[in-house]
This record gives C-alpha cells, structure tokens and sequence, in this order.
C-alpha cells in the first residue's frame, strides 16, 4: 500500500473492486473531477483478488496521483465484506464514503455528501443513485443496475457515507455470514438502525450506476443465488416488515406468482376466480417490461426467473429456517 499523504482528510472514499479495470478507471477519473478540494478527501481502493488489467491501473493511478492513490491488494478468494473492512480500517478521515466500481461521481458528489452529513453527523447518509445518463437508454432485461431514490431499506455501498466510529463500533461488515452474493452491506446498515443509529437522505450526493449487460442466461444465474443473502432478513425482523409482502413473500411478483398457482389448482366450478388470481401478475410483468426497456416477448424470462428466485427462496428457507418465498 502506497504512503498517504493528505494531513488530515475529511472524508475517505473507498471502493472495492473486482475485474472491473475500465469501469475503475471511470469511476476515478469523475472522483479527480470533484469539486470538493483535494486535500480534503482520501481515495482507497481496495482490489478484491483481481485477475485482469486492474493492478496495473492502479499502479499507474498511485504514480500520478495528487495526493496519491492508495491501494490495497488482496489475494485469495474475493470476498466483498472483507474487502470492504480492509477499506474502512485503512481510512483515516473521521467519515467513510464508499462507491461500487461500476459507478460514476457527481463532481458534486463529496461536497453534498459532507453537508449533508454535517447536518446529521451520527447518522448514515444513503446518497441518490440513477443509471449513468449515457448508458440509460441500453436498459433491458439482459442488464443490471442500481436506482436509490431514498434512504433504504437495503443501503447500498454504491453510494452511502458512514461515520468511521459508528463502523469501528460495530466490528465492521460481517464477512464470515456474506462471503459471495451481497446482503453485507443491508447487514451492517440495519445492525446500526437496530442500535438507535438514525438514517438520512443526500438528495444532491449523487452517483450514476453502470448499465451492465449480463445476458439473459446470466441474470437467470443471477436470481439463483440469493439464498445466502436471505439471512439478513432473519436477523432483522424489521426490515422484513419494511419489503417483503404479507409477511412471507421477497418481491411482490413472487406473491402475485403464488396467486397464479392458486389458479392453476382452483377446481373447475370456481374457474371464474381465476382472472382476479392469475391478472396482478401478468401486470407486474408488463410493469418489469416497461421499466427495463423490454416488451411483452420477455414474459416466458421474468416467468422462469421468478421460479427460479422463488427456488432460491425455498433454500434460504431450509438453510436460514424462516419461512420466505
């Protein structure tokens, strides 16, 4: 890792990142653009085991940089939530910000951020997230990407600013239950809120999230894997309450799901019931298509990746011994 040489930062931004050596060099390219002073804010990158161009990027960066880059190299399986504690306990600003290396900053971003967080300087502060403007009109079923119009209920690392005590105190993101898919960050978040931590909103701390295509197939693999991540819903009751549906239901379309299979095993003499079981869900098909950019030829794929989700649902149940489809 590279010497610092900033006095005394405000704010340390940190990314975690993994095989994404172009997306990175964007995302520091916009955090050299920022309009708050340099020798305000730290950059800490930390590479989660990367395989392609990204140290030599790095190496470059910390060269040039102005005050330098940091870095921390990992090896090993990547492992997100770890890779995020080597970030946060190398900081040295009183205030942690982290963004996903598929982002881009507002130039304005870190100095929204720190007034936002001036306001409320105990609290975690969840910034907005939209599509990068360039990249928005390539949404499809076939990609993936982030929009946080308001605070919660997951918090997101791709754009939140945390008080670095407030993380210390909390022994940090819990690496050993969130070694893969995600939820470590949800987890950390509502350890906190469940603490007494209050939340907030940065209108103006912006963010843009990549528009990344994964094709069908992959999104289909994609939706497979949640099952580890179910576990934050076991420790947080709360935050069950806050998204899932009746109690029971992660999304809102795996309910309307069941409601078809209701249909499909009504007996002939109720068959009029069916239209009113079977129609909320062929609506939040065509609501899916119309804020992803498909149409209604991608029925069959949101079809099976809901019976694919609701599969993982059934193992989180087994493995977590909760009740969640």
């Amino acid at each position: 890792m590279s010497l610092p040489s900033v006095a005394s930062p405000e704010v340390s931004v940190v990314v975690i990142t993994h095989n994404r050596a172009p997306r990175l060099a964007k995302l520091l390219d916009t955090l050299d653009a920022q309009t708050l002073d340099r020798s305000r804010f730290e950059v800490i990158v930390v590479d989660d085991a990367s395989e392609d161009d990204t140290s030599a990027l790095l190496v470059g960066r910390e060269r040039v940089g102005q005050p330098p880059l940091r870095t921390i190299r990992r090896s090993g399986a990547p492992n997100r939530a770890a890779a995020r504690n080597e970030g946060w306990r190398a900081a040295r600003a009183p205030l942690v910000a982290y963004i996903d290396d598929d982002c881009e900053a507002d130039p304005d971003w870190l100095k929204e951020g720190l007034e936002a967080c001036s306001l409320q300087p105990d609290a975690i502060v969840q910034g907005r997230v939209d599509p990068i403007p360039a990249e928005a009109s390539s949404r499809s079923p076939a990609t993936r990407t982030q929009q946080i119009h308001r605070a919660g209920p997951y918090y997101q690392t791709c754009n939140i600013f945390y008080p670095r005590e407030l993380i210390s105190r909390l022994g940090g993101f819990d690496a050993e239950a969130f070694t893969s898919h995600g939820g470590e960050d949800t987890d950390l978040a509502w350890r906190a809120i469940s603490r007494g931590t209050s939340t907030a909103f940065a209108e103006h701390a912006r963010a843009y999230h990549a528009v990344n295509r994964i094709g069908l197939l992959g999104r289909l693999q994609f939706a497979s894997h949640w099952a580890e991540s179910m576990a934050v819903y076991k420790r947080y009751p709360e935050l069950r309450d806050a998204v899932f549906t009746k109690r029971i239901f992660w999304k809102p379309w795996h309910y309307a799901l069941f409601r078809v299979l209701v249909a499909l095993l009504l007996p002939r003499r109720l068959r009029f019931v069916r239209p009113y079981l079977v129609i909320p869900y062929l609506r939040s098909i065509e609501l899916r298509c119309h804020n992803e950019g498909g149409n209604a030829a991608y029925a069959p794929f949101y079809l099976a990746e809901d019976v694919i989700e609701v599969g993982a649902m059934v193992r989180a149940s087994v493995r977590h011994r909760m009740l969640v489809l």
